[in-house]
């Protein structure tokens, strides 16, 4: 009896496991890279030592982890649903505690040199999926030592894609941009078609000759950090990317360089012919996760097949 109770166990505890890996989530990550925004672009300049003033306010504010986590600035059931569900003054966070940093009001975050017209844009997607890009920039007048809310934004975003082609691990695609002077903000959306979860980013420009400052933009981060680093600010243990948090490109990650890589050439819109069209469902972890469970289930037949023995022995 006690060999058949065991049994059982083991069975059904390897059924709900395999049930969980096969029903659970298809993590998709990404940021915005070009323009780079502010939590890819602190990544890059190093989470323990970030070499802008914004970036390391950045981290005093909410810690290393924000950082690693760079293209984890998502709602998990966003559904659209964004002016709803985040608030003013948050908008650069999705209002995510750990990415509290992001939102703080300044006018010194690293930004990139950006040209009214036409201009083509990269998005990092580290687990591919289908989706839709919305592009919004802010308003004239706006001021980035305010906290930056809804009303900021222009009211239609200048760039809107669904299922853009991809690039060299970039999504890749193109906006007009309307015209503008001095520093402003350009956010994105990017909401999954197969999943309510929605991701954001703040990224930060600087329209005409004179760029007032601004620091040249970083390089796009190129893949999660390889091991734990050996030091972080007291009380914010930097660590390599949360469960969740890890990147899936679904290929080996380029090797990291210390200048931007040249831009690849802009991919078609759509599905055309021999592109690298973004994926719908499923990432790289998910034939592990498989066999995994497989595994577990032949632990338990295994199980099962002594404990028969030993009853009819």
């Amino acid at each position: 009896m006690t060999s058949r109770r065991t049994a059982a166990a083991v069975t059904s505890t390897a059924v709900l496991a395999l049930s969980w890996l096969a029903a659970g989530p298809a993590f998709a990550h990404g940021s915005m890279t070009d323009p780079v925004s502010r939590v890819a672009g602190c990544h890059a300049e190093g989470p323990e030592h970030p070499k802008s003033a914004a970036c390391r306010a950045a981290v005093a504010a909410g810690g290393t982890q924000a950082l690693y986590d760079w293209n984890g600035v998502n709602i998990a059931n966003a559904a659209g649903r964004h002016r709803e569900i985040i608030p003013d003054g948050e908008l650069c966070s999705a209002g995510n505690e750990e990415f509290r940093g992001l939102d703080l009001a300044r006018a010194d975050w690293p930004a990139t040199a950006l040209k009214s017209g036409p201009r083509t844009f990269r998005y990092r997607g580290t687990a591919p999926h289908r989706g839709t890009f919305e592009l919004y920039v802010t308003k004239d007048g706006y001021d980035p030592s305010k906290p930056l809310k809804w009303s900021d934004l222009e009211a239609e975003p200048f760039a809107r894609v669904v299922d853009p082609g991809m690039a060299n691990g970039d999504y890749v695609f193109t906006g007009t941009v309307p015209e503008k002077s001095g520093r402003h903000l350009i956010y994105s959306i990017w909401q999954r078609s197969d999943s309510p979860e929605a991701f954001y980013a703040c990224s930060d420009v600087v329209f005409g000759k004179d760029t007032g400052g601004a620091a040249p933009a970083a390089p796009a981060p190129t893949s999660a950090p390889a091991s734990t680093p050996s030091s972080a600010p007291a009380g914010t243990p930097g660590r390599a990317p949360a469960a969740g948090h890890a990147e899936h490109t679904g290929h080996p990650a380029a090797p990291a360089s210390s200048a931007p890589a040249a831009p690849a050439a802009p991919a078609p819109q759509g599905a055309a012919s021999g592109e690298e069209l973004a994926e719908t469902g499923g990432d790289a972890a998910v034939p592990y996760l498989v066999a995994g469970g497989a595994g577990v289930l032949a632990v338990g037949a295994a199980v099962l097949f002594v404990a028969g023995r030993r009853r009819h022995g």
